[in-house]
């Protein structure tokens, strides 16, 4: 059985531990936005209607979810389009839209509270495609990360808590073993020169 030198593991582990408590201190208590965005759907759907005195047979449609994680207030939320066609935006807020000098429009979002987000529906019809509609997203600090989700079962929070700790617990447990795999190592090594020294 192997004996823990505890003061060996506690010297070894510290560093690793201020950083951890470094990076949750920062990323949670320090005051930052952190606009994400993401698809939540694209479809096309089958349906025969007339429009602007033209039969219809595809209505095209997809949203995209713009929300703050951070803990500051993202202040004019900018997106892009290269084509706009009708929007609903839920839960309703104030928007304006703005036209670009190349021909698109920008959809401008005074502010997103933190914690905060907002779904933006498009409906649209051919030849109009998905590609054809937003082609950035930012603010006053800079873009918003596009991120990919799928859908799956929420967890409680302290759940999501007790399993980052776990992970920090393994990480340092691994690196104390490889830590006293290496001392035993050079001290076997140590042991042996020693013995061809003395013979």
């Amino acid at each position: 059985m192997i004996a823990i030198e505890w003061t060996v593991f506690l010297k070894f582990a510290s560093p690793i531990i201020a950083v951890s408590v470094g990076f949750i201190i920062s990323r949670f208590f320090s005051e930052r936005e952190r606009l994400i965005a993401f698809y939540d759907y694209i479809a096309s759907h089958v349906h025969n209607s007339v429009v602007e005195e033209r039969e219809v047979t595809h209505i095209n449609t997809h949203a995209v979810v713009i929300r703050n994680n951070g803990n500051k207030t993202a202040t004019n939320v900018r997106i892009s389009h290269n084509v706009l066609p009708d929007i609903k935006i839920f839960p309703e807020t104030d928007y304006k839209i703005k036209e670009l000098p190349e021909g698109g429009k920008e959809l401008i979002i005074p502010r997103i509270t933190p914690k905060k987000e907002y779904t933006i529906s498009y409906l649209y019809f051919p030849p109009i495609r998905f590609n054809d509609i937003a082609s950035s997203i930012e603010s006053d600090t800079g873009p918003a990360k596009i991120i990919k989700v799928r859908r799956q079962q929420i967890y409680p929070r302290w759940l999501s808590s007790l399993r980052v700790a776990s992970m920090i617990l393994g990480l340092i447990t691994l690196l104390y073993i490889v830590f006293e795999i290496g001392h035993r190592v050079i001290s076997f090594i140590g042991s042996i020169q020693n013995l061809s020294h003395t013979s």
